[in-house]
């Protein structure tokens, strides 16, 4: 699929000459009817492999528009930066539009075009090493969208009148690769929108003045500053917390200040949503579990249930939302707080538009499906790069927390995605093996989560942005490849229930590695590739000295974790969880819980 200007036509001129500022994002981005999961596969998938979506929704691309051509709904950080511009101008001076609507706003009298975009040049964790195992150049199909939508904007015959500003967690890939000039940037913004920084920037861009290549706009630091969009957002996205407070390397939320948002104004944006048509929505976080315990009597890590059941029930029993659906959290708070995991579980699977026929004991087959971060299941590895990330509990104890973790959530047909990363700084064979000894344990244990590995990636701002690990397919060991491809062999086995399933995979793991992936991805990637496959069995792949099985590991169940912990963390656990200590005495002085925040 070429990238040229050569069929895009030429923009006709609006008869009011143009919005004086348009914002915009790449469809990939702003489509919210095609299916959960769609915007997670365009991310990733290479865009050759673009028809196997088109077949799966043939009518993704079908979008909605108001009477005047806007769009109807945009990400939430197009939303919100339309919401703060609104501060200085008319709402008649600012349109949100979809990239083929461009020509209908953009004219001589149009100064800004600004630009969302999360994985412009397929950079990201996940996209380069799936593009490489699919057999691809690294361009994912949001990627090749990303580029058309720059295209058709630097062809724009009014170029000259405006200025091109870019948004989103992705400008950093830009920046890093300095794609300004082929793709017809003047500047990229880091930050977000409610900073006075941004609205001096788009100023200085009205005025026709020369703009900063990068600019780092400041962060709100307390909540009364954070702006919600009173308009419909992609996916219903609602903001509901920023930052983390676990302090993983990694991790650029995690910079953030730590903030939960207030009740009134989440459910204000909540109905807001459905007011506009939309019938789904999700809370935007870093950690869904941190709210209403951020900056109180009580450490973050350990959650307000109360807080957390009674906003998720006001979302859910909102007339008019019929799905919702979560987003990122953690996954120590489900070992802290089984009850509250079931409370959620009874209130919030009702409404999931998530279903896994053969992993859910829910009578209609429901799930809840959020983010959870693995990243590694060696404690050495974890201690360099997360050494917060299983707080309250000692990160020596990272297998048992994962395990116990997962085994509540599983037990509330809750079916995390989880990230791993491999290939990270001076990470050994050693490393790789206690990780795949953590996911062949939940194996046998028979217990569920769709683990998601990616090649380490050097993110712009982190604390490990300047540290290098693998950065291309044929670098990764042998062991890293069978870890990659044990993962997926796991989160494809709830699709390998019909008699056909398992012969379509082997035929077709062989016929790609025949083509085409022997030569891309390397000799190490051979034997990983025929245990996903089962062409071989992993036992006799073992015995022949080709792939690691693992070993089985000690794990402290729920009250042998909880012993672990100091007589002033006991005091915030729930007694009716049960697993204290039998000598401890809960503290009179105890904070209380706050029913709502």
């Amino acid at each position: 699929m070429s990238l040229s200007n050569e069929n895009i036509k030429p923009a006709a001129v609006p008869a009011d000459g143009g919005k004086l500022i348009v914002l915009t994002a790449p469809l990939t981005e702003a489509i919210d009817h095609a299916g959960y999961f769609i915007q997670m596969a365009m991310a990733s998938l290479p865009v050759w492999l673009e028809g196997i979506l088109n077949r799966k929704y043939p009518d993704w691309r079908k979008v909605e528009r108001y009477e005047d051509g806007s769009a109807k709904y945009m990400p939430a950080g197009v939303r919100l930066v339309e919401k703060s511009l609104q501060r200085q101008y008319s709402k008649d001076d600012i349109v949100c539009c979809f990239p083929e609507d461009l020509e209908k706003f953009v004219g001589p009298n149009t100064r800004v075009i600004g630009v969302s975009t999360h994985n412009p040049l397929g950079v990201t964790f996940a996209a380069g090493v799936y593009t490489s195992i699919f057999g691809s150049s690294k361009m994912p199909i949001n990627s090749h969208y990303s580029r058309e939508l720059f295209a058709q904007i630097k062809s724009n015959p009014h170029r000259e009148n405006f200025k091109v500003i870019v948004g989103g967690s992705g400008g950093w890939q830009i920046i890093q690769t300095d794609m300004y000039e082929e793709l017809g940037i003047d500047c990229i913004v880091d930050g977000r929108s409610e900073s006075n920084d941004t609205l001096d920037l788009f100023a200085k861009a009205i005025r026709g003045e020369d703009l900063p290549k990068e600019i780092v706009v400041k962060h709100p630091t307390d909540r009364d500053s954070i702006m919600f969009p009173d308009t419909r957002t992609t996916f219903g996205v609602v903001e509901m917390t920023t930052g983390c407070g676990r302090r993983c390397k990694f991790c650029v939320p995690d910079l953030n200040p730590q903030i939960d948002l207030p009740k009134d104004k989440i459910m204000n944006a909540v109905r807001a949503n459905v007011r506009e048509g939309n019938k789904q929505i999700s809370l935007a976080t870093e950690d869904m579990f941190i709210w209403g315990q951020v900056h109180t009597d009580t450490p973050f890590y350990f959650p307000n249930r109360e807080a957390l059941v009674d906003l998720y029930k006001d979302i859910v029993d909102t007339p008019g939302v019929e799905q919702h659906v979560l987003s990122h959290s953690t996954i120590a708070p489900a070992v802290v707080d089984p009850i509250m995991i079931k409370q959620l579980s009874d209130i919030l699977l009702p409404k999931s538009p998530i279903h896994f026929p053969y992993l859910s004991t829910h009578p209609e087959k429901k799930a809840l499906a959020p983010l959870i971060g693995l990243e590694t299941g060696s404690i050495k590895m974890a201690k360099k790069v997360m050494p917060t990330k299983g707080i309250p509990f000692a990160i020596d104890h990272w297998q048992s927390v994962v395990l116990e973790g997962l085994r509540v959530l599983n037990e509330n047909n809750w079916f995390p995605a989880m990230t791993l990363i491999v290939g990270n700084p001076d990470e050994t064979d050693e490393d790789i093996m206690a990780t795949l000894d953590l996911v062949y344990e939940m194996e046998r244990r028979g217990l569920f989560a769709f683990l998601i590995p990616s090649i380490f990636t050097p993110l712009h701002d982190t604390r490990m942005e300047m540290e290098k690990g693998v950065t291309q397919t044929k670098q990764l060991s042998e062991m890293q490849w069978q870890l990659m491809m044990k993962c997926w062999k796991m989160n494809l086995r709830p699709g390998q229930y019909s008699w056909w399933g398992p012969t379509a995979w082997r035929v077709g793991s062989i016929g790609m590695w025949l083509y085409k992936l022997r030569k891309l991805n390397g000799p190490n990637f051979t034997y990983p590739l025929l245990m996903f496959s089962g062409v071989l069995s992993e036992k006799r792949l073992e015995k022949m000295g080709k792939i690691y099985t693992g070993k089985p590991i000690e794990v402290l169940s729920r009250k042998e974790l909880i012993a672990t912990l100091k007589p002033k963390q006991l005091q915030y656990l729930r007694a009716d969880n049960g697993d204290l200590p039998e000598d401890f005495v809960m503290p009179e002085s105890r904070p209380a819980a706050v029913a709502v925040h």
